[in-house]
């Protein structure tokens, strides 16, 4: 492994880390509503992606990729559209944690990959392995099984899995910059979070007397952008059949936390349902594995 692979599998293991601890960090504002905290994470992710574009002098490629995007129509469409899904992503996310469901956003984000594999199929007509198919449906038959078997409808894992899912596919489509497309998004949110944090909260936007939460509301753009700019830095050194197995770290993390720390329930239900899971993963990354050995060859 060479210097630059060290470097990006360090940056990797980093950043799903930190997405994988964030739930301690979305627990520390529980006392604050979930829209209103949402509403400080877009517009405090606006101030520093703005402050990070303007600190390493790319405001001019920044206007040129804002200008290709809003001068083409489809272009437009994909990042409202991609701003409204990872918008209403993090809202979610958001809430279920506040609410004590970090065990079934852990479960989402495992199998958001199999979603964007469904998507890869349906949408862009990709092919699939019959490892891949045969991930696919054991994730499907642990959700069925949660579904019926604990009688509560995972929408939630459901939901966050999706509307990611969707996400990536219109960021793929759009082949964008990474960086400044999440500014963009952050931009189009921006004036919406603004009149509705006015509307909610009058012109003191949800700050109050305490310090230390006023401090974290500002901190909800750094705790959004950095894992994601650690990301970009380190997939840039290795190959996406690795990150495809760094990312199972975020949900792990996750789990751990919301039983361990939060002591979320987990009964028989729950570990039959991640033993599917737990399989489609080992399926999904053995796929990656075998693919890009017959790729090499």
């Amino acid at each position: 492994m060479d210097k630059n692979m060290k470097k990006g599998v360090l940056y990797g293991i980093i950043s799903y880390v930190v997405w994988g601890l964030l739930p301690i960090f979305w627990k520390a504002l529980e006392s604050v509503r979930a829209d209103v905290v949402f509403s400080h994470r877009i517009i405090w992710s606006f101030f520093f992606l703005s402050l990070y574009i303007l600190l390493t002098k790319n405001v001019q490629p920044f206007i040129n990729e804002f200008k290709q995007i809003f001068t083409n129509k489809k272009l437009t469409f994909a990042m409202i559209a991609a701003s409204l899904f990872i918008g209403s992503n993090w809202l979610v996310f958001i809430w279920a944690v506040q609410n004590g469901y970090v065990v079934q956003a852990s479960l989402g984000y495992y199998i958001n990959p199999l979603m964007s594999i469904l998507l890869g199929v349906i949408i862009l007509k990709e092919p699939i392995s019959h490892l891949q198919k045969l991930a696919v449906l054991l994730a499907t038959v642990g959700v069925v099984y949660l579904t019926v078997s604990y009688n509560v409808f995972p929408w939630i894992a459901l939901y966050l899995a999706g509307s990611f899912a969707i996400y990536g596919l219109l960021k793929k489509l759009a082949n964008l910059n990474a960086t400044y497309s999440l500014l963009i998004e952050s931009l189009i949110l921006f004036p919406l979070a603004i009149v509705y944090l006015t509307f909610q909260t009058g012109i003191s936007f949800g700050f109050g007397s305490d310090l230390g939460i006023n401090a974290l509301l500002m901190a909800t753009g750094i705790a959004s952008i950095v894992p994601l700019l650690l990301f970009g830095m380190g997939v840039l050194y290795i190959p996406l059949s690795l990150v495809g197995i760094l990312q199972y770290i975020t949900p792990t993390l996750m789990l751990l936390l919301g039983v361990l720390l939060y002591g979320e329930p987990f009964t028989t239900s729950h570990l039959i349902t991640f033993i599917f899971i737990w399989l489609s993963v080992i399926l999904y990354v053995t796929s990656m594995y075998y693919g890009r050995n017959r790729r090499r060859a």
